[in-house]
């Protein structure tokens, strides 16, 4: 078997060796960004005179063809592929012949392979980006159309307040606001060109870094050479970032999962984006949701994986850093894939706007605005909190003692009564009791009652605007 490397050896490389060793298997998915990588590296190689402008457009012409042959998968792969790298050049010299040979000129694959991740990350980072934002939009419209529909908020999994169902969403929109943000931040970080950095110290040729960065769109060239082959910061960042955008997308699944429930009945998921039972004929089940809480921990553990590999390499290159593509491919194929499938979700489910109303009226959420209450009075804030937990206890200990056969009594005072009997509360305060009276007078910014929400929209609107427009830039 004939090896880029194996002029060095005296035997062949052992079946076991190149099994072990070989990453054709995962890392064609860098093919294109390869063929772009080599382009500028041909065009860096004639500028620098190292090579005739005769053999720059049979090397181009090669590269090509070989990438059409990569893009329709006419492409032939044989036994003596090592990686994607070895299969470009060993085509490339098949069609351009001894000419094919001075590809590899000044260029190792250490600085080669660095050159096509960024590539492909810089491409595959605004691709996210762009599922995130479609994501928020539909949050955006589910929120617009709420309206006023009210909604439980929840602590602890208990309820807490009542809120807007447009703040609830809205809530969802600004996490992956922050996700959006962070896409574009470490695309912008790793925006640097590792070509002509060699094996690890350069070249004693003529090659210029500056002019094949900006011939593949990179911002900058690299700044030391043994960095520039051995840095892995940037997939680790990126990793990072896929981790906590599956973190957001797990925790939207994991409230789906529960809001969908029978127990809380908030939301009926559209058949298209549920599963059946193979055993139980009326089970409809969240498999979406689901998943996207369980890829989660998959996400994180390619992050850790790949943090684990980088701890204890010296420089510059080692083989180790083969370990960095796979979980690079698979978090990006895998957030991309829940995106996609979660916009979907959340665009066809149906709100219970009664049911979550009805949740929502329970007079205990009303307690902070009556402890509010006592507070605009005058009344210290932890006193306040201490009258009406005791006011909470009165009206839960009564409701729970005149309870014939699971029924609640008539005669059972509501703790709007009580509030209209409290000394400093009485008629004003019991109207707080009233949850949409308690909405209206939550004005606080970013809070979530109708004003706020209101001025809320008109923000996320903006932002939504912004991020699109950056997006628009860049990908132009």
């Amino acid at each position: 078997m004939s090896t880029l490397w194996g002029g060095r050896m005296s035997e062949p490389p052992a079946d076991e060796l190149m099994e072990f060793t070989t990453s054709l298997g995962f890392d064609r998915e860098l093919a294109q960004a390869d063929i772009a990588g080599s382009r500028a590296h041909v065009r860096g190689l004639e500028r620098a005179e190292i090579i005739t402008r005769a053999e720059a457009q049979t090397l181009l012409q090669a590269l090509d063809q070989v990438g059409a042959e990569l893009e329709s998968e006419a492409f032939a792969f044989t036994s003596t592929d090592e990686d994607i790298h070895t299969a470009v050049e060993r085509r490339v010299t098949q069609l351009a012949g001894e000419v094919g040979e001075k590809l590899h000129t000044g260029r190792s694959r250490n600085d080669q392979v660095a050159t096509d991740l960024r590539l492909f990350a810089k491409v595959e980072l605004l691709e996210v980006a762009k599922a995130v934002i479609e994501l928020q939009e539909v949050l955006l419209g589910r929120a617009r159309d709420a309206g006023d529909a009210v909604f439980a908020g929840y602590t602890h999994l208990q309820r807490a307040q009542p809120v807007l169902l447009a703040h609830y969403l809205l809530a969802h929109g600004w996490a992956f606001a922050r996700d959006v943000d962070r896409l574009l931040d470490a695309r912008e970080r790793l925006d640097v060109s590792p070509l002509g950095a060699g094996a690890l110290g350069g070249t004693s040729l003529p090659l210029n870094p500056a002019f094949t960065a900006s011939e593949l769109g990179f911002a900058e060239p690299f700044q030391n050479s043994l960095d520039a082959v051995s840095d892995r910061d940037f997939a680790a960042e990126c990793l990072f970032v896929l981790a906590l955008l599956g973190v957001h997308l797990s925790r939207l699944g994991e409230e789906v999962v529960f809001y969908s429930s029978q127990e809380a009945g908030f939301v009926r998921l559209a058949d298209a984006y549920s599963t059946g039972s193979s055993m139980l004929p009326h089970k409809k089940n969240p498999d979406i949701a689901e998943l996207a809480r369980a890829k989660s921990g998959r996400l994180i553990g390619n992050l850790t994986g790949l943090l684990a590999v980088l701890k204890g390499l010296p420089l510059a290159y080692n083989r180790d850093l083969q370990e960095d593509k796979e979980p690079m491919f698979d978090s990006f194929k895998q957030v991309r894939l829940g995106l996609a499938a979660m916009r979907g979700l959340v665009a066809t489910m149906e709100f219970d706007y009664e049911k979550m109303a009805e949740a929502a009226s329970d007079p205990t959420l009303v307690s902070v605005d009556l402890a509010d209450f006592l507070v605009r009075k005058g009344v210290p804030f932890r006193e306040a909190h201490r009258r009406i937990a005791r006011l909470i206890a009165r009206y839960l200990e009564a409701e729970i003692s005149s309870r014939p056969a699971g029924q609640v009594s008539k005669d059972a005072p509501t703790l709007k009564d009580l509030v209209r009997d409290e000394p400093d509360l009485g008629e004003e305060a019991a109207k707080l009791c009233d949850i949409g009276t308690a909405l209206v007078a939550r004005q606080s910014p970013g809070g979530g009652g109708p004003e706020a929400v209101s001025k809320q929209l008109q923000q996320f609107t903006s932002q939504l605007r912004s991020d699109m427009a950056r997006l628009q830039a860049l990908s132009g």
